[in-house]
């Protein structure tokens, strides 16, 4: 009770550092805690789109247990009892899972039928059937002749119903009786099989018919109970086979339910086996689970590295906050050890401190980790978050233990420190501070060298092997980035902020050295307070530089992934909608009098010599005197021409909800320059006007606005735009002609542009060429186009499709740039990245803030007898307070600097990397590096309050300060 008295006073004498701890403890186990959370989460949202897609076979959670007699093997009936029960009632309790359907199927080995009165029924049809026993059959079908079978035999005669198909297949009635041999010369004399009436199903798409439907037309079904007691027990018929099968509920799975649950089936085969021979789990859900696992995995490694360098910074700022406490009660613990406590004394008052602090943060930080866990899963882009339907997220025990391991990181980072000052004397620690300012170790063992070292190391890695994340399937097409590419940039911003600190005392001395003769006071004052003190402002400015660089670095990674991701989906598209209609295609031939065919004919004795208007040339000889322009005998006949009609265009002009259409036709050509092939390329055929109504551009991709060059192509109706890398690499200039063959049919045209990227082509794949629909529709046949529409905010598809089919207009393919974009921000991995991004940015503002104004208040709470020896010194209250806002601007406003400054070299450095060797080439060329001027501006806002809030505090502690209090015998506490 004296220790929890003691320790309550001391918590309450520091309760603004005690408060502030606490703080970073709930924040540390909200951030470890969310992340398992929002996992799961995601994982339930995986599953349920995995139930969906596998809706139309077997659903996900199917596990189908298959007993099959081998050779003359019998099922013995007491192991088939045991193996039924075990499969009823224990694997539902270790799946523990719902249960959607139960079936269970028993059979005999299957026989040749005859009929027992051969002139009631037909002889001569061979009737290949099985006798089954199946549960839960009246409740998944409905009699459309006759009546159930009973739970009796009757006189000897089994009943038994079939499903109408076999009744019509097998020329069966209802009535009829049949003599059912058993195979396997046992000497059991024939079953007698009376049909009592015909099924149907329900619904022939419910798994209880896991066995599929067409196997019931070679089935009778009788009495579960009569099946059992009189073929299996009583008439020692064997089972020929046994299927158990199961349909479970997984939605609800979570993450640390899926190694347990594959352990169990995965054990399944060898219990059931031991239980009754030739026993085996034909399917189980086991791919599925390991699937799963694979998916959390990867996204907890991926979430967990994202989150890596904002907890450590967490983690930071609580060791920062300790030794801020620690040294302020340093001499405390230094006069309780010379006064008699024990070492473990003293480390037990911190221990139970920490526990006291670990043990709230458990209680308060899982519900903001649910909080947290609730926001990336609403999140949409970085710093974006929708109202939609929300992750389930609950609190699970995976969750719990790694806020639990979070908090004893954070107890053992501010208890070992203690123990290291209980094991001082007064003594000792007054040698110790007698020494002065020692350098810390990472000066020591040149730790910030060695960092950047590994983080030139791994810049080289990813300049040299980017192919390596493109093998991985880690890519930016799926927002799922490699987690590398987020942890050497937080290595990369540590190192150089350590890096900056150790020639910071150096930028001082220099400083105060070229400037000692003619610095005013408290300049001079300043440069020598912080070259003589300057590791004791390391722990802020290291504060600062790392959440400011990691806040600038995840808000460009952010944008930059968000963006380039976004542009590459609306490239590939080119528009909103893309509708390509359904033309009707008719034959165009002419009658052979218009006609006449291909090639010259060579008329016979009269000489006379024709030539018909086809392109190739025949010979072949009449037999008289000839007519001209008849073809000979030997040439060959014109294919029929296919002419399509084309759909009225005006009409997609009008749908509601189009803000503009256009007509875009798309056709792969043959390239002529000079008389010399060069190739495939993919022409375009579109209305300038129109198309720069409704194609999306990039600007920056272009040399000049896009309008320019469809400009060009209203000049000049033989104009064409072709690729600049084309137009380099086979030497072609502007004012070239080209030949293009459209339709079998050579057009000439004359290059006006060259541009490097043009909406929905991708000239390194396949050139393209850009001319002028009608001047290609003039010169060719008619062929069909795509209409690109640009919608209205807002409008809907499927309204347009309904009015055009109102139209007669039947559309082939639609294609909806606004749905893939909807689905990219819907992708677990997308919003598990931008969530985690945004709330460590968030965080790394809120840390920065209490970090630096925490800092300052204790720092000028210590040095209270420093100031009021320099004003008895002479110094005013101007002069002092000038010589402190130097202090800062030298120390916060230096590491702000760096901060941002390293924030963006990193960022310039790694975030091409992005850009991976496998979408390098589907990739919206340039890739830019974004910086979004709202988030720069909500840095600079943040960097405001704290340097206004230090020169407050700064004021108000020059303004509290008295002379006469402060220059006084003691010492500083």
């Amino acid at each position: 009770m004296p220790m929890l008295r003691f320790l309550t006073r001391k918590m309450w004498n520091t309760r603004w550092l005690t408060l502030s701890t606490l703080a970073g403890l709930i924040m540390a186990v909200a951030f470890t805690t969310s992340i398992p959370m929002y996992s799961d989460g995601s994982l339930k949202r995986v599953v349920s789109k995995s139930l969906e897609e596998k809706s139309s076979g077997l659903p996900a959670g199917s596990v189908l247990i298959r007993y099959q007699a081998a050779g003359s093997d019998q099922a013995e009936l007491d192991a088939l009892n045991e193996a039924d029960q075990y499969i009823r009632e224990e694997i539902p309790k270790e799946i523990l899972f719902p249960t959607q359907t139960y079936v269970r199927s028993l059979s005999i080995r299957g026989t040749q039928l005859s009929p027992d009165d051969p002139s009631k029924v037909d002889p001569s049809k061979r009737r290949q059937m099985t006798l089954f026993a199946q549960s839960g059959l009246k409740d998944e079908v409905e009699l459309t002749q006759g009546t159930w079978y009973k739970d009796q035999p009757q006189g000897g005669v089994f009943e038994a119903v079939i499903h109408e198909e076999a009744m019509y297949r097998n020329d069966i009635h209802v009535g009829d009786v049949f003599n059912y041999p058993i195979a396997g010369g046992m000497g059991i004399p024939p079953l007698k099989i009376k049909v009592t009436g015909t099924f149907k199903p329900k619904n022939d798409a419910s798994p209880y018919w896991f066995q599929g439907l067409e196997g019931l037309t070679g089935s009778f079904f009788m009495s579960e109970n009569v099946f059992h007691d009189e073929l299996l027990k009583n008439k020692k018929i064997p089972l020929n086979l046994g299927n158990w099968y199961y349909a479970f509920d997984l939605k609800d799975i979570q993450t640390s339910q899926l190694s347990p649950l594959e352990r169990k089936l995965e054990r399944l085969d060898i219990t059931l086996y031991q239980k009754l021979k030739n026993t085996r789990v034909d399917i189980s859900f086991v791919p599925l689970l390991q699937e799963f696992k694979v998916q959390s995995l990867q996204l907890q490694i991926m979430l967990f590295t994202l989150a890596a360098p904002m907890i450590a910074m967490v983690f930071y700022y609580i060791v920062m906050n300790a030794q801020q406490s620690l040294d302020r009660q340093r001499t405390v613990i230094a006069v309780m050890r010379s006064r008699g406590g024990s070492t473990k004394q003293i480390i037990w008052v911190y221990l139970l401190e920490g526990l006291i602090l670990g043990a709230t943060a458990m209680v308060i930080g899982p519900l903001l980790g649910w909080f947290m866990a609730k926001s990336i899963g609403s999140s949409s882009g970085f710093l974006t978050f929708v109202d939609r339907k929300a992750v389930p997220v609950g609190v699970s025990t995976e969750a719990l233990l790694y806020g639990a391991a979070a908090v004893v990181i954070a107890i053992m980072a501010s208890v070992i420190p203690a123990v290291v000052y209980a094991k001082s004397s007064i003594v000792s620690h007054k040698q110790k501070l007698a020494r002065g300012d020692k350098k810390p170790f990472w000066q020591k063992w040149y730790l910030d060298v060695a960092l950047i070292a590994v983080a030139g190391y791994g810049y080289y890695l990813f300049s040299d092997r980017q192919d390596l994340f493109g093998k991985t399937g880690l890519t930016t097409d799926q927002l799922q980035v490699h987690p590398l590419l987020f942890f050497i940039p937080a290595l990369s911003i540590i190192a150089l902020g350590l890096f900056f600190l150790r020639i910071f005392p150096w930028l001082l001395k220099l400083g105060n050295w070229l400037g000692k003769r003619f610095l005013p006071v408290p300049v001079y004052l300043t440069l020598t307070q912080l070259s003589r003190s300057a590791s004791s402002y390391y722990p802020l400015m290291l504060l600062l530089i790392l959440t400011l660089g990691l806040g600038v670095y995840n808000a460009s990674a952010a944008r930059t992934i968000d963006l380039n991701s976004t542009d590459r989906i609306l490239y590939a598209y080119g528009t909103d909608v893309i509708m390509q209609a359904d033309w009707e295609a008719v034959s165009d031939e002419l009658p052979q009098q218009q006609n006449p065919g291909q090639g010259q004919g060579d008329g016979g004795q009269g000489g006379g010599q024709g030539q018909g208007p086809g392109q190739g040339q025949g010979q072949g000889q009449g037999t008289g005197g000839g007519n001209p322009g008849q073809p000979g005998g030997g040439g060959p006949e014109a294919p029929p021409k296919m002419r399509f009609i084309e759909p009225p265009f005006v009409i997609f002009r009008e749908l509601e909800g189009v803000e503009s259409a256009a007509r875009v036709m798309l056709s792969k050509s043959n390239i002529v320059v000079s008389g010399k092939s060069l190739g495939q390329g993919m022409l375009m055929g579109i209305d300038n006007v129109d198309f720069a109504k409704v194609a999306w551009f990039r600007k920056d991709l272009f040399k000049v606005h896009p309008n320019t060059y469809l400009n060009l192509l209203g000049q000049y109706e033989q104009a064409v735009i072709v690729p600049s890398s084309f137009a380099e690499r086979n030497h072609v200039k502007v004012g070239d002609l080209m030949n293009i063959t459209i339709a079998q049919q050579s057009v000439e045209f004359i290059v006006v542009a060259t541009v490097p990227y043009w909406p929905s082509q991708y000239p390194e794949q396949t050139p393209f060429f850009i001319a002028n629909l009608e001047y290609i529709y003039d010169q060719a046949p008619v062929t069909p186009y795509e209409v690109w529409l640009k919608m209205k905010d807002g409008a809907k598809v499927a309204p347009l499709i309904e009015t055009l089919q109102e139209k007669k207009i039947d559309i082939a393919t639609v294609k909806d740039v606004r749905n893939e974009l909807i689905s990219q921000k819907k992708h677990p991995a997308r919003g598990g990245v931008f969530g985690i991004l945004s709330l460590g940015f968030l965080v790394s503002v809120l840390i920065s803030l209490i970090g630096y104004i925490l800092y300052w208040f204790f720092n000028l709470s210590s040095r209270v007898v420093q100031f009021g020896v320099l004003r008895a010194m002479g110094l005013s209250r101007k002069q002092l307070t000038g010589m402190l806002l130097l202090e800062q601007a030298f120390t916060a406003g230096l590491a702000i600097a760096l901060g941002l400054g390293i924030g963006k070299l990193t960022s310039y450095l790694f975030l091409p990397f992005l850009q991976t060797a496998e979408n390098v080439k589907t990739q919206v060329p340039p890739f830019r590096v974004v910086f979004d001027s709202r988030d720069t501006d909500q840095l600079y806002a943040v960097v405001a309050v704290m340097m206004l809030t230090g020169a407050a505090l700064l004021f108000l502690h020059i303004r509290r300060l008295r002379v006469h209090q402060a220059v006084k015998l003691g010492e500083e506490k």
